[in-house]
């Protein structure tokens, strides 16, 4: 099913993102994360691409055996890296064989070791040509990523804004932020969103946080930022995991309610292969 007709229903959608793990022993652990949090009926669940799509043949297992075999809705990540246009056509051809019909464009990281992106000859430099270019040719629900506090690249607000308005006009269904800890920026990036036009929907990411190094490296990577308050919080107990951990769920929870309670048409959680800590903030929701 395409995840914008999901919306028609007016609740809340709750959603799950994985990653392609590195080992044999790491994708049955995922698929037992899976089983894990399928009791939770999510709405769908997505799995990313690798740096420079490294684990695209991976990445287009996982998202068949989720769909096919346990029979939930799910979303293939799409870069632009390192790939051609007939390449990425085949990709899609493969997607739709499998009976995928979701799938989240972006423009990717550059390669490990380049510095700037730099897009391949008959590829495409941006998420929007990726997603102006599906479009045309086929028929997917498109996702598309937004940034809250800007893109690491872009800190000019209203510049990146501009590029999310082109991923939208060239055909984006839906819009996942990249996470954040200060529902603030959240409340403040939806209004100047909606001012210049943005009406599709657009769906808050949450990280729990279970580890204070961890959550520091993943916020420097992505440009968001880690309130004081809760950082000061988190580091007072970061010798003890699972206060860490507790630490972390309260404050998700917090930031869901809140986020739901305004009106947000659901929450994407970006698990990092784990379930412990997205299953009891669904608990407590």
């Amino acid at each position: 099913m395409k995840i914008i007709d999901l919306f028609s229903a007016g609740k809340p959608l709750f959603s799950f993102e994985f990653f392609p793990p590195k080992t044999p022993q790491g994708v049955i652990h995922l698929f037992e994360t899976i089983s894990h949090l399928k009791p939770l009926s999510p709405a769908f669940v997505s799995v990313t691409y690798g740096a420079g799509g490294s684990t695209r043949d991976l990445t287009l297992d996982l998202v068949r055996k989720i769909k096919n075999d346990l029979q939930i809705e799910t979303m293939a990540h799409l870069t632009c890296t390192n790939a051609t246009c007939d390449e990425i056509n085949a990709v899609l051809d493969r997607l739709c064989e499998d009976g995928i019909e979701n799938v989240l464009v972006l423009r990717g990281d550059p390669p490990n070791g380049q510095a700037l992106f730099i897009p391949r000859e008959n590829g495409f430099a941006y998420a929007s040509e990726l997603a102006f270019h599906i479009r045309k040719k086929f028929d997917f629900s498109l996702g598309g990523a937004c940034y809250p506090e800007g893109h690491i690249e872009c800190r000019d607000l209203e510049k990146d804004l501009e590029h999310l308005k082109r991923k939208v006009d060239a055909g984006v269904d839906f819009i996942i932020t990249q996470l954040f800890f200060d529902n603030r920026y959240f409340f403040d990036f939806i209004n100047r969103a909606r001012r210049i036009g943005i009406r599709i929907p657009i769906i808050p990411g949450i990280m729990p946080i279970t580890n204070v190094n961890q959550v520091k490296r993943f916020t420097k990577l992505c440009g968001a930022s880690i309130p004081d308050a809760l950082l000061s919080e988190l580091e007072s107990v970061e010798q003890d995991d699972k206060a860490v951990e507790q630490v972390g769920i309260l404050h998700a929870v917090r930031q869901c309610k809140a986020l739901l309670s305004a009106g947000a048409p659901g929450i994407h959680f970006y698990t990092l292969n784990k379930s412990s800590a997205t299953r009891a903030i669904l608990d407590h929701l």
